[in-house]
């Protein structure tokens, strides 16, 4: 009988082990195997907060929005009427709270909780982070009109989560004036304001919200700035032969834009076979061109151009006259250049000679001297340096005969009063 109870009884010190150990894990607490992340999530998007609990045994796990004070749910029911809170159990120690497209008020602390006695429970965060958006209703229009030399503001506000920062730059990327002191590429605030606006200021103005959550956005304000217009006139004063054409112009700077035309004689100029008409506009500047075809007689005259808009009006005058035809001929002068300086250099020579001889000669004979200077003078304007003929070499030889004539008789006189 002792051998018989042997095997037996080593069977139940075995099942006393095993329920003991059953015992133990059944009577051990719930705990937490790790604390609940706090999550990022963008609005509209969909989030899940985890909650790990260990030995949880019979025990219910319960999922509390602690900023409104609302049960969510309870083990795998849903308590809220919010159909965008769900829960989900993966059958081993997680239980997952899903939020779908998350809105701006389920921002806060969630609670994970047994039902323990005490309660155990941990929290974790959900953050909604909301991109930028401008508020047209309290920011400016998008397109403003000011006086020149006035001041304006632009207002531009936007929410979001972070909070926005605001920028400003112009479109052409020129830079904005800031207090008419300095000139900044960028400029961070809600609200620019522009000093004595001046023209060169007009145009589109961004105003840029971001927050670090894409994506980035902005509004584009167009500022016109008015003024009357401005004419500036480059040639006065503008000479063309008959029988050609010829182009005048005007550039004229303007805003509101401004209406421009011609006018000649007081009557409009219209574009015609004699007559073309060209405007090249850009912004609030204007270039102008009237161009006169096979000008006439009765074309030469005053020409005014004229702009005007609903703030004034002005003119600029431009005066057209009538000049030669340029010679065809520039061969024929170049001739008659160099004739010239033939002649010229001719001259040149007879006075170095003639002042040699002034000085060999008394006082007296000069005078006769000094008149016989004039006579090559005389003979130059005769002569022509292209044509030699038998007649200007006969006029040659008998003033020099009569020059040796006179030069003979200058020297016996000279002999004489020296006898004398």
């Amino acid at each position: 009988m002792s051998g018989r109870r042997g095997p037996y009884r080593s069977v139940a010190i075995g099942l006393i082990q095993i329920i003991t150990i059953i015992c133990q894990v059944l009577t051990e607490e719930p705990r937490f195997a790790e604390p609940i992340p706090n999550v990022t999530v963008a609005l509209g998007r969909d989030a899940s907060l985890p909650c790990v609990v260990e030995h949880l045994g019979n025990y219910k796990v319960a999922w509390i929005h602690i900023d409104r004070q609302m049960i969510l749910t309870i083990h795998r029911h849903v308590i809220t009427r919010l159909a965008r809170f769900s829960v989900s159990h993966d059958n081993a120690m997680t239980w997952l709270l899903h939020v779908s497209q998350v809105q701006q008020e389920d921002r806060g602390y969630y609670m994970c909780q047994v039902n323990t006695n005490p309660m155990i429970s941990q929290v974790g965060y959900l953050q909604v982070v909301v991109p930028p958006n401008i508020l047209d209703e309290e920011s400016t229009q998008s397109a403003v009109a000011v006086r020149e030399n006035q001041n304006i503001s632009l207002v531009c506000k936007a929410d979001g989560f972070p909070t926005p920062k605001i920028m400003w730059r112009r479109e052409d990327g020129q830079p904005i004036s800031v207090d008419r002191r300095k000139k900044v590429t960028v400029y961070e605030g809600d609200t620019l304001s522009l000093q004595r606006i001046s023209r060169t200021e007009m145009g589109a103005y961004l105003c840029i919200a971001t927050n670090a959550v894409p994506p980035s956005v902005s509004k584009r304000i167009i500022v016109d700035v008015e003024f009357s217009p401005m004419i500036w006139v480059p040639n006065q004063l503008v000479g063309a032969p008959a029988g050609t054409d010829v182009t005048v112009d005007c550039h004229t700077e303007a805003h509101p834009r401004a209406i421009s035309y011609w006018v000649y004689d007081n009557v409009m100029v219209l574009p015609t076979k004699k007559y073309a008409i060209n405007t090249e506009e850009n912004s609030y500047r204007a270039h102008m061109k009237l161009t006169v075809r096979n000008l006439q007689g009765g074309d030469f005259g005053n020409y005014r151009c004229i702009s005007k808009n609903s703030l004034g009006e002005t003119e600029g005058s431009i005066r057209l006259y009538e000049i030669p035809m340029p010679s065809t001929s520039p061969k024929a002068t170049e001739m008659k250049s160099t004739a010239h300086k033939e002649t010229v250099t001719g001259v040149r020579r007879a006075n170095v000679t003639r002042a040699v001889q002034r000085e060999v000669a008394t006082e007296r004979p000069s005078v006769v001297r000094a008149q016989l200077d004039r006579a090559p003078d005389r003979a130059q304007v005769y002569r022509h340096p292209h044509h030699d003929s038998g007649t200007s070499n006969l006029q040659c030889w008998r003033q020099s005969f009569l020059a040796f004539i006179v030069l003979v008789q200058i020297d016996f006189l000279s002999d004489f009063f020296i006898c004398y």
